[in-house]
C-alpha cells in the first residue's frame, strides 16, 4: 500500500472580501516564524496585491493562536554564513519596505506574542489591533542579537525613550501597555479581534482609493521633513489632491448632503 503524501501548507495563506485582502502567515508550528522561504512568499504576495485596484486595505495575520515571532532563530543556526545573514536581514528589510511604501492601507491583527521581526511587522504597518492576551518585545538583547533592524520601525513608531526601554531590556509589554507606547490601536477581547480588526479595514476601504494613496505616500514623505519643508511638500500635495475628480466628488457631496460616489478604478 502506497503511502499517502502529506500535502505540504502554503506559507501565507490569502482570504478577500470587498476589497479588504488578509494575508496570514501560515507556520503555527513555528510560531509563525520568518524562515526565507516565509518571507519570500510573503513578499510575492505584497508585491501582487500593489497593483491590484480591487485591493483597497489589507490585514497581516498569524495562523494560529501566535502573531509572529521574529525570523526563524532554528534556520539561522544552521546557516551560519555572512551571506544567509545579509539574505535573510536583506528580505526582511524589503518586505518591511514594501509594507510602508505601499498605496494600500496595512492593519496587523496581532494575538499572541509579536517578537523581534515580529514586533517589527507590526510597527511597519500604518494601523495594528491587538487582542488583550498579545505580547510584544523586542527580545534580542537577552540572546545576544541586540534587535537592530527592528529597533528601525520601532523607533519611528514610539517615543525614543519607549523604544529604548523595549530594547535594552528586552522584556514582554501588554496590548495595553503597548497600546499606551502608541504601538497599537485598538486592545479588544480575542472573541472580538476579527471583527474589529474588519470594521476597521471597511471603514478605510469605503473611502477614496486616489487619496488614499495619496495620503499614505505623503505621511510618509513629510515625516522626516523639517517642519518649514514638511509644510512646502504638503502644500503640494493639497493643491494636486484638490484638483482630483474624488476631491470634487467628495466636497459636493458633502455640500448637497449625500454620499459621495468615488471613482472606480480598474
Amino acid at each position: 500500500m502506497t503511502p499517502v503524501k502529506e500535502m505540504k501548507q502554503p506559507l501565507v495563506t490569502r482570504h478577500d472580501m470587498n476589497g479588504v485582502c488578509e494575508l496570514s502567515i501560515n507556520r503555527p508550528k513555528a510560531y509563525n516564524a520568518l524562515s526565507i522561504e516565509c518571507m519570500e512568499t510573503l513578499q510575492a504576495s505584497l508585491d501582487e496585491i500593489r497593483e491590484e485596484a480591487g485591493v483597497r486595505v489589507v490585514i497581516i495575520s498569524g495562523a494560529g493562536n501566535k502573531f509572529c515571532a521574529g525570523h526563524d532563530l532554528k534556520e539561522l543556526q544552521e546557516n551560519k554564513s555572512r551571506d544567509f545573514y545579509a539574505k535573510t536581514f536583506a528580505a526582511c528589510s524589503r518586505m518591511m519596505m514594501s509594507i510602508i511604501s505601499s498605496p494600500k492601507p496595512f492593519i496587523a491583527k496581532v494575538r499572541g506574542i509579536a517578537t523581534a521581526a515580529g514586533c517589527q511587522l507590526v510597527a511597519s504597518c500604518d494601523l495594528a489591533v491587538a487582542a488583550e492576551d498579545a505580547r510584544f518585545a523586542t527580545p534580542g538583547v537577552n540572546i545576544g542579537l541586540f534587535c537592530s533592524t527592528p529597533m528601525v520601525a520601532v523607533s519611528r513608531t514610539v517615543a525614543r525613550k519607549h523604544a529604548m526601554e523595549m530594547l535594552l531590556l528586552g522584556d514582554f509589554i501588554s496590548a495595553r501597555r503597548a497600546y499606551e507606547m502608541g504601538l497599537v490601536n485598538r486592545v479588544t477581547s480575542l472573541d472580538e479581534l476579527d471583527s474589529v480588526a474588519l470594521e476597521l479595514a471597511n471603514a478605510i476601504a469605503s473611502k477614496s482609493a486616489p487619496t488614499l494613496r495619496v495620503g499614505k505616500h505623503a505621511f510618509q514623505e513629510q515625516i522626516d521633513r523639517d517642519l518649514k519643508g514638511a509644510y512646502e511638500y504638503c502644500n503640494q500635495v493639497m493643491v494636486e489632491n484638490m484638483m482630483a475628480a474624488d476631491a470634487s466628488e467628495g466636497i459636493s457631496a458633502f455640500i448637497e448632503k449625500r454620499p459621495p460616489q468615488w471613482i472606480k478604478e480598474e
